[in-house]
């Protein structure tokens, strides 16, 4: 299917009160951090189907598709960037984790970030250099710095913590709550695999830490714990 059919049935499905909701919930109003985004009103796991349902898209297709102004053609777009991902050969998938970075700022709010950083840019970069993820964390906007973030889950599940613990004492001061949640997210999934590790970060760190980052690196911890790190 082109780009433009697959817009067409997708706005075939739309429901307008789905819509309203969803503009509520993503924060679109003026000065919000979604400020301005458009949508059909289309469930996730509608898309979802969708993706499996359809015959892989063309990466030109992908392209055009992923610069919709509707955020859930921009997510079911993003989500069959993954799925190539997942198909590819390593030459494809080279090709597809640059097309995903060129296309940051259509990736433009959590839920397209985080069902994809993860599994595009995460896995590219398991077993290479990883300065990307610096310069997108360091200059980059608030979805580039989410993206470079949730990235990090990959090697966390390789055991391999370094650079999420760099990148979290980077953005310790970072302005965006979106921010301090994923951050606080991916310490959480350190805790779960090396717990001295993460509390070796937060002796040094909890002081300075944004509250939500600490409540959700210490979510797992148990109660007399948790109460130790609030207190400080």
């Amino acid at each position: 299917m082109e780009a433009g059919e697959i817009t067409a049935h997708f706005l075939e499905l739309g429901d307008p009160q789905i819509a309203t909701h969803s503009q509520r919930f993503f924060k679109t109003d003026t000065g919000e951090y979604g400020a301005g985004d458009k949508f059909i009103g289309i469930r996730v796991p509608v898309i979802r189907a969708r993706v499996k349902a359809l015959p892989p898209l063309s990466l030109d297709t992908i392209s055009e598709l992923i610069r919709s102004e509707f955020h859930e053609i921009r997510l079911f777009a993003t989500l069959a960037l993954v799925d190539n991902f997942n198909r590819a050969d390593e030459t494809d998938r080279e090709e597809i984790y640059h097309l995903y970075l060129e296309n940051h700022a259509f990736i433009n709010n959590w839920d397209i970030v985080d069902c994809s950083a993860h599994k595009i840019v995460g896995p590219y970069l398991l077993n290479r250099p990883r300065e990307t993820l610096y310069k997108l964390a360091g200059n980059g906007t608030l979805w580039q710095r989410r993206i470079a973030v949730i990235s990090c889950f990959t090697f966390i599940r390789h055991d391999d913590f370094d650079d999420i613990l760099r990148l979290s004492e980077k953005l310790l001061s970072d302005p965006e709550d979106l921010i301090h949640k994923a951050v606080g997210w991916m310490l959480r999934e350190v805790g779960k695999r090396d717990r001295a590790r993460l509390e070796a970060f937060l002796d040094q760190h909890n002081k300075q830490m944004p509250r939500v980052m600490l409540r959700y690196a210490i979510e797992k911890f148990p109660t007399e714990l948790r109460h130790h790190y609030m207190k400080k």
